[in-house]
């Protein structure tokens, strides 16, 4: 009997051990944006500069796909005037064509009778101003790009030392306690990476774009300096 009454009670110690060896799961699922709560007050200064990165490329990016609608009548109808010699005509065409070629070419049009270095000194100059007005602030992208990771691992920096005082406060190792807080502050250097990759790409996008445009003006630009070149004009 007691020998029964002793195997009862090691299965019981058995079972008990058992049950406190096997973990707690907890069932915690979080939401973007709780999981971005979690970060830390460093989180402000990055969401901040994904606001303003967005801002930014949206503007930019509209502004140039503005400018860069081609209107092909407008070369043929301003070499068509200068052929003719009708410049009004050919001004009056540019005038309201509102593009920056446009205002290249009547710049250049108001030079007609001087030498032709002074035309493309003069086509050359509105076309820097042209590009100047449409890479207005694409740099900041590249700024945010670069500050957004540098923030997000300012912020887990700060959160590993917080996790690292509390357990000097507390005397001991919470395996639990350390690896929640780490995972907490790693989402501030996820959040960076991930705004400074997307300003990376929109930086990059955008100044693509102005490429392809000043190509596109460059080479209007010659045809147009060919034009007046030519005998007769």
């Amino acid at each position: 009997m007691s020998l029964i009454q002793s195997d009862s009670n090691l299965l019981d110690t058995i079972n008990h051990a058992a049950q406190q060896a096997v973990p707690v799961v907890r069932d915690e699922n979080l939401s973007l944006i709780q999981m971005m709560m979690k970060g830390g007050w460093i989180m402000v200064p990055i969401l901040l500069l994904l606001f303003i990165g967005l801002i930014i490329f949206f503007e930019r990016f509209l502004t140039i796909r503005k400018a860069a609608k081609y209107d092909v009548s407008l070369m043929s109808q301003v070499k068509a005037s200068v052929l003719s010699g009708k410049l009004d005509a050919a001004l009056a065409v540019c005038r309201s064509s509102h593009s920056a070629l446009g205002r290249m070419l009547q710049k250049g049009l108001l030079r007609v009778g001087r030498p032709i270095k002074d035309i493309e000194g003069a086509i050359e100059n509105v076309g820097k101003l042209e590009v100047a007005k449409l890479e207005k602030n694409i740099n900041i992208l590249g700024i945010i790009a670069g500050i957004a990771p540098m923030l997000g691992f300012v912020g887990t920096i700060f959160g590993v030392i917080t996790i690292f005082h509390e357990v000097e406060m507390a005397g001991g190792i919470d395996i639990g306690s350390v690896s929640g807080g780490l995972y907490v502050k790693m989402v501030a250097s996820a959040s960076g990476l991930t705004v400074g990759i997307l300003a990376y790409i929109g930086y990059h996008i955008l100044n693509m774009m102005v490429e392809r445009l000043i190509l596109r003006m460059e080479t209007d630009a010659v045809e147009f300096i060919d034009l007046l070149d030519e005998p007769g004009v």
